[in-house]
């Protein structure tokens, strides 16, 4: 059995299934979906609740955006709910560094592989 068998419909990332040689299949583009969903409601809930980290403030995300929250990783694997939370940190960071960066006159260095999508948003791109 392939890694990318198809799954049906009513499966999610949350529950898996096992393939013949132990493995897990891939989720399919309905699953992956579904968890973009809940992972955006939630983050709408944090945002409305000026939560940042919800990893370190669990305990008032939980508090404002429990069925939200109940419903990303409903939909979501739990390594996957981690990795987003996460993500969103560094990227709430990053914002604020280039920010920081712009406020204080600082301009992308010229043919330097270095910053990626920071240096664009230094440049206004």
């Amino acid at each position: 059995m392939s890694w990318f068998t198809p799954t049906s419909p009513s499966s999610t990332l949350a529950n898996p299934k096992a393939s013949d040689d132990g493995g897990f299949i891939a989720p399919d583009r309905t699953a992956r979906s579904q968890c973009w969903e809940g992972r955006d409601s939630f983050f709408v809930c944090l945002e409305k609740n000026g939560i940042v980290d919800s990893v370190k403030e669990d305990a008032k995300a939980r508090e404002h955006c429990a069925p939200e929250l109940k419903d990303f990783e409903k939909v979501c694997a739990s390594s996957w709910v981690t990795y987003f939370k996460k993500r969103r940190v560094m990227e709430h960071q990053r914002d604020l560094t280039i920010k920081k960066l712009a406020a204080e006159g600082a301009t992308p260095m010229e043919g330097s592989s270095a910053g990626g999508a920071g240096a664009a948003a230094l440049r206004g791109k």
